[in-house]
């Protein structure tokens, strides 16, 4: 019967689909843990080739037991036993006899490696048989055990073959995870797949893929590119160590020099992360991690504290294994970075960074070199190694440079992180992940990191920057890609609204989606904050307010623009019918009535997450999550986190980050008698959010952006507005002792002028105190800063913090700023046009010369702002 090419199967219609049909001349290499699971493979393959006229032949050469029956497939014994060349040519002389368009099974390659063929034979041997078959329109099922061999056999099998596939058996479960389909694309083929009756289901939640493939060691990182340089013989020496430890040949000593030689290497330098690690990360710990690092180096500061972060909570108590979702994370070690900038002649601006006075000269330059800069070979190769494990799951390239969440310094928001949508053949998703790589080594170079590190004195220190690859936490949903919460968490909760809540309970700011909009300050809408030990009240008095107040856009991956994007939530959740709604949201019954009367559809939901607040253990989780992590850091603690809901009503949190922070909360201020106090000299006074060091102070200046005038202006004027207070925060006849307040509507920093004024935070970083009104006109009450990455550099920065809600319980008065003597025009002679805009107050330059004086407790959460005669 003459052979239909058209008419090609593996015997599964659904495993047909997931690699959109097979095609003459395709080697399919099952990569696997257990020979049983390639048989449930092979079994259908044979069943269809014999079914269907084909001629099949097997090829046994190795000790396990039979994977044909000879009753439907030619079995061709050979032995490799007389040597490579004799065995390679007993198989080509078979598929030379059978000629063109048969079906072949071949034994366990892994079974050769144990007789008289080496690693490099067996690549080799697959490297001369795989295009032969290719050119005879065969199809044929070789099958390797995973991790069991040297790269000098799985790279040049990986490279020839035309499909690459691993298997996986999780509690009986059969997944498939196709790591290369040569010249053919779908937007699912390089998901992981469960087997389920006839058909192979793309896998969609990030939980399961991670909990499934992080289940197996990954072995594809390749040591000093073969050649086995010290770093990589320290590993190798402490695996031995380990071993030699568990056969009881090895003292515990021995292991904890080990296991330190290689935190030292590999993990951190850092002397309090160091303690840390040291503490919670034994030597199994470390071999692990290094298996995922690429290639040589340590893994920085982020990296670090999310594994630390993981560690401490399992070790605490065993519910966390099943609370938390498995990770998955690779590490792009620091060492990449100096050889990329040394590679791309980068290296000598570079050195300009560490004199204070010239830190920012040539940083264009350099940011412009990285941006446009190439890879080595064996990088590149490595990097394609990581990709194809995590196939078409959007990833994200985040920075983790050796500084960076350390006590003292968290860089946060510093430095770039990229999303990656991983969408397309394997080329396209190689150079967009490249491109996220050089995007983050340029932030390295952008000028609010140059200036932060400038004002926290280590210009000078090793700042490398390291990688943190992370597969992105969540489900697709269509095209759409994102989890079901977001956000950040504070161990102590600076934003105190009443008397019930506890600082010490923690705090949560959470979105629906992407968790950017939780920590950056681009976005135009809310967020929801939640005090942890009152977890369901809100500072709103109404529904109304509520609905005003709720989160509107959502932030996801577009799987088709292969972009990340903001949608309003009606057409997400319109777009997703599968949410678990009735937990994130609430039902608008006011809006559901009015739209029946009209006889209007509408979408009657409101992101309020109260439910899930009601009826998960989700605050309670956080609050022991945080409180635990604070024992063990010695201080408060920030993490970031994504939560999913399984399908039977369970969730899993997704711990990405944890860094210490410093709050201020040691002790109470002592503050005045607020009785002896005439109301007329208090100017303001706020019960949270009150962050920072507690003190008692005198202002020397105050610069006042008035919110009615500046909610007057045109977006580009209020950009203007901002390069003024940039300006004046670095006047030149400014003392270093001058305390200035910096007060003005809305968000500071924020890039949505409607939101607040749009400064750097280079203009932010000379002020004493930072002062948030939250209200800029009647139809909006922003969203406040707390949790966002801006914030966090207010707290580093010792800047103390105060949100002022003059519709709520604060008291501000208007009149005291609005008609003190404005020294704007004599200060900024230019910029004397904005004089009705912004004001700038000298308390004792006023015609009654009095003082201003501030008392803040961050532990009560109080803030007093009054003028007194000294």
């Amino acid at each position: 019967m003459p052979f239909d090419r058209s008419q090609i199967s593996t015997g599964l219609p659904g495993l047909d689909q997931v690699f959109t049909g097979l095609r003459a001349g395709d080697n399919v290499v099952w990569q696997v843990d257990s020979l049983d699971d390639y048989a449930a493979f092979v079994t259908p393959f044979c069943r269809w080739a014999r079914r269907n006229g084909r001629r099949l032949i097997y090829f046994r050469f190795a000790k396990h037991s039979p994977l044909c029956d000879p009753k439907t497939a030619e079995v061709r014994e050979v032995s490799p036993e007389a040597g490579f060349e004799s065995f390679i040519t007993q198989i080509h002389d078979v598929i030379e006899g059978v000629g063109e368009d048969a079906y072949y099974v071949f034994d366990s390659m892994s079974d050769l490696s144990l007789e008289r063929i080496s690693d490099r034979m067996l690549g080799n041997f697959f490297v001369l048989t795989c295009p032969y078959l290719f050119t005879l329109n065969t199809i044929a099922y070789h099958v390797l055990l995973r991790n069991f061999h040297s790269f000098h056999a799985s790279s040049p099998i990986a490279q020839t073959t035309q499909i690459l596939v691993d298997v996986y058996n999780l509690r009986g479960s059969l997944y498939l995870h196709p790591r290369k389909v040569e010249h053919r694309y779908s937007p699912t083929m390089h998901m992981l797949h469960v087997w389920e009756g006839d058909q192979l289901r793309p896998v969609t939640e990030s939980y399961i893929t991670t909990e499934v493939l992080a289940a197996a060691p990954w072995a594809g990182s390749v040591p000093d590119g073969g050649r086995g340089g010290p770093w990589t013989r320290t590993f190798e020496e402490a695996q031995t160590v380990l071993r030699a430890y568990q056969r009881g040949q090895a003292t515990a000593t021995q292991v904890d020099e080990a296991c330190k030689l290689t935190r030292r290497i590999g993990i951190t330098r850092d002397g309090s992360l160091a303690e840390l690690a040291d503490r919670y990360l034994n030597l199994e710990d470390i071999l692990r991690i290094r298996q995922r690092i690429v290639p040589s180096g340590l893994i920085g500061g982020k990296a670090v504290g999310m594994l630390l972060a993981r560690r401490i909570l399992e070790q605490h108590g065993p519910r966390w294994s099943s609370v938390l979702e498995p990770h998955d994370s690779f590490y792009i070690a620091s060492e990449n970075f100096y050889t990329y900038l040394v590679q791309n002649h980068v290296w000598l601006l570079r050195q300009k960074q560490k004199n204070p006075d010239t830190c920012l000269d040539g940083a264009a330059e350099a940011r412009q070199r990285m941006f446009m800069g190439g890879f080595p070979d064996y990088m590149r190769e490595r990097c394609q190694n990581m990709l194809d494990y995590f196939g078409n799951s959007p990833i994200i390239v985040r920075s983790s440079s050796l500084l960076e969440d350390a006590y003292g310094n968290t860089f946060a928001g510093k430095y770039d992180s990229v999303f990656c949508a991983s969408q397309g053949p394997r080329h396209i998703r190689l150079d967009e992940f490249l491109q996220a790589v050089r995007r983050v080594y340029a932030s390295s170079m952008s000028d609010e990191a140059l200036v932060y590190r400038k004002q926290r004195g280590v210009l000078d220190k090793d700042e490398q920057m390291a990688l943190l690859v992370q597969r992105v936490s969540g489900a697709r949903n269509g095209s759409l890609y994102f989890p079901h919460v977001a956000g950040v968490a504070l161990s102590q909760n600076p934003y105190v609204w009443d008397k019930s809540i506890d600082p010490r309970a923690g705090v949560v700011r959470m979105v629906f989606g992407l968790g950017t909009r939780a920590v950056d300050r681009s976005d135009d809408d809310y967020t929801r904050v939640v005090a942890l030990n009152a977890p369901t009240k809100r500072p709103e008095h109404s529904f109304d307010d509520v609905r005003r107040h709720a989160q509107r856009r959502v932030d996801v991956l577009d799987l088709e623009t292969n972009q990340l994007v903001s949608y309003d939530f009606v057409d997400v959740a319109r777009r997703c019918p599968h949410l678990p709604l009735s937990l994130l949201a609430s039902r608008d019954e006011e809006l559901a009535r009015m739209a029946a009367e009209r006889g209007r559809e509408t979408f009657p939901w409101v992101l309020t997450f109260d439910r899930m607040l009601e009826k998960t253990a989700f605050a309670s989780d956080m609050r022991e999550m945080l409180a635990t992590l604070q024992e063990a850091y010695g201080c408060p603690v920030e993490i970031e986190f994504t939560l999913n809901f399984l399908r039977d009503g369970s969730y899993r949190i997704n711990l990405l980050q944890c860094r210490p922070i410093t709050m201020g909360l040691d002790g109470p201020v002592e503050r005045p008698d607020r009785a002896s106090l005439r109301p007329e000299d208090v100017v303001m006074e706020a019960r949270g959010a009150v962050v920072g060091q507690g003190r008692s102070t005198v202002i020397d200046r105050v610069i006042y952006v008035s919110p009615g005038a500046y909610s007057r202006l045109p977006d580009s004027q209020r950009h203007e507005v901002a390069s003024v207070i940039g300006e004046l925060t670095h006047v030149e006849d400014r003392q270093p002792a001058l305390a200035i307040m910096l007060m003005g509507p809305g968000r500071w920093g924020t890039s949505t002028p409607s939101l607040g004024v749009p400064v750097s935070f280079k203009a932010i970083s000379p002020v004493s105190v930072l002062c948030e009104i939250v209200a800029m006109h009647e139809d909006l009450v922003p969203d406040v800063s707390l949790g966002t990455h801006f914030f966090n550099g207010l707290i580093e920065m010792e800047i103390l913090y105060v949100a002022v809600f003059p519709r709520g319980q604060d008291s501000l008065n208007v009149d005291y700023f609005e008609r003190a003597p404005n020294r704007l025009p004599e200060i900024l002679p230019a910029a004397g046009r904005w004089a009705e805009v912004v004001r700038v107050i000298d308390p004792a330059a006023s015609v009654e010369a009095k003082r201003l004086h501030l008392c803040a407790d961050p532990m009560a959460q109080s803030f007093l702002c009054y003028l007194k005669n000294d």
